[in-house]
């Protein structure tokens, strides 16, 4: 097959998940779209995207198995340490003068970006008058966040992490074992507010304090990233702290000019304009 028609092919896959499922992968970057486009294809025993296609439109299994591969799931707990300790030396004084605070963790995928963050503001004691909406286009892999459990064999590689972000308690006093898996405490998730959004279609539903949205938006092309900017820009108040992945930038943006950076290697800015 050559590029062309794969191309073609995966227009039309992708414009048939828009309409019969209102999900719109339309303007993510076409790199990463085509090799998970394959992957799935191969998985299912078919050659093509058109072939996918008719799966997909029939099957809605197969559909969910492809929104799987098409979502960033790709994380970690404390994922980059260095993001959490700028934040924590940064951006939690600006957050402890709220009377309340809202936090978006957008695209958390499984939740270990989430509770991470839970994690962090409870040892500042911020948490119980915090509310973190984590939100994600999947409801797979929210049903897996808000389940609070993951692989016990990640937790050597987390508790580095956490260390390594400035954690001040020791890592196991976070999680019981014997579910499975690694269950972390409840109270983490009391203030979690576990939602279906989807930054490519979806509106403004609140306005934060902080928008964590960390190694979703290098997934997008240029034109959806501006949008998503536009969405952030909209949904957080003035001096409010924008968190970005650290291959991620406001460079080149519309609104570079409306932030400052708090950290430049953390990615992390807070809102001025």
């Amino acid at each position: 097959m050559n590029e062309d028609t794969e191309s073609l092919g995966i227009d039309l896959l992708l414009e048939g998940i828009h309409r019969h499922y209102g999900y719109d992968f339309r303007s993510y970057a076409r790199g990463s779209l085509t090799r998970r486009v394959r992957h799935r294809a191969r998985e299912e025993g078919v050659q093509t995207a058109t072939a996918l296609l008719d799966l997909v439109l029939h099957d809605p299994s197969v559909m969910q198995r492809l929104l799987y591969d098409l979502s960033i799931n790709v994380t970690s707990m404390f994922r980059d340490p260095a993001f959490y300790r700028v934040f924590r030396e940064r951006a939690v004084p600006m957050l402890k003068t709220y009377p309340f605070v809202r936090i978006w963790n957008a695209g958390c995928s499984t939740g270990e970006e989430t509770f991470s963050l839970a994690i962090l503001l409870a040892e500042v004691g911020l948490l119980d008058k915090t509310r973190i909406y984590a939100t994600d286009m999947n409801d797979a892999v929210l049903e897996r966040a808000a389940a609070g459990t993951f692989p016990l064999e990640k937790m050597r590689e987390y508790t580095g992490n956490y260390i390594e972000a400035g954690g001040t308690r020791s890592f196991s006093e976070y999680y019981s074992t014997g579910f499975g898996g690694a269950r972390f405490n409840r109270d983490l998730s009391e203030n979690v507010v576990f939602a279906q959004h989807n930054l490519v279609s979806d509106r403004s539903f609140n306005e934060f304090h902080a928008i964590v949205c960390r190694n979703v938006m290098i997934y997008f092309d240029k034109q959806l990233q501006d949008a998503v900017h536009d969405l952030f820009h909209a949904s957080l108040v003035m001096f409010g702290v924008l968190g970005l992945g650290s291959h991620e930038s406001l460079h080149g943006t519309s609104h570079a000019d409306d932030y400052e950076e708090l950290e430049s290697t953390a990615r992390l800015y807070r809102r001025i304009g």
